[in-house]
């Protein structure tokens, strides 16, 4: 079954939502520790499921290959950056290349989303 999309604000607005608390949840995934701290560990579960329930909104309103494929690259990414930036995790030129193959290929589903 063929569904026809008409891209809105709300959709990329909500998929920008579920972006955030996937970023969020990975994030304090690291911090949880394994699940030995409560706090953090809260916050990675809340946020995951954030992030699940409005990429479920989002499927509703934009096409689903290119709703996965942009919540999982910009998260990746993200999550990618916050480490280097934040947990002194290792940059090397295959690294930043990773990267740039990651944000093109969002453009790239961008500019093929309708």
């Amino acid at each position: 079954m063929e569904t026809a999309y008409a891209p809105s604000v709300a959709g990329y607005l909500i998929l920008a939502l579920a972006i955030a608390a996937e970023v969020v949840g990975t994030v304090a995934l690291k911090l949880s520790d394994g699940f030995t701290r409560l706090t953090a560990s809260v916050v990675t579960v809340v946020a995951f499921t954030a992030a699940v329930v409005l990429l479920a909104l989002v499927v509703q309103r934009l096409p689903l290959g290119f709703s996965y494929a942009v919540w999982a690259g910009v998260g990746t990414a993200a999550v990618a950056l916050i480490g280097i930036l934040a947990f002194g995790e290792s940059l090397s030129a295959l690294k930043v290349v990773g990267l740039v193959l990651i944000v093109a290929g969002v453009v790239s589903l961008n500019l093929t989303a309708q």
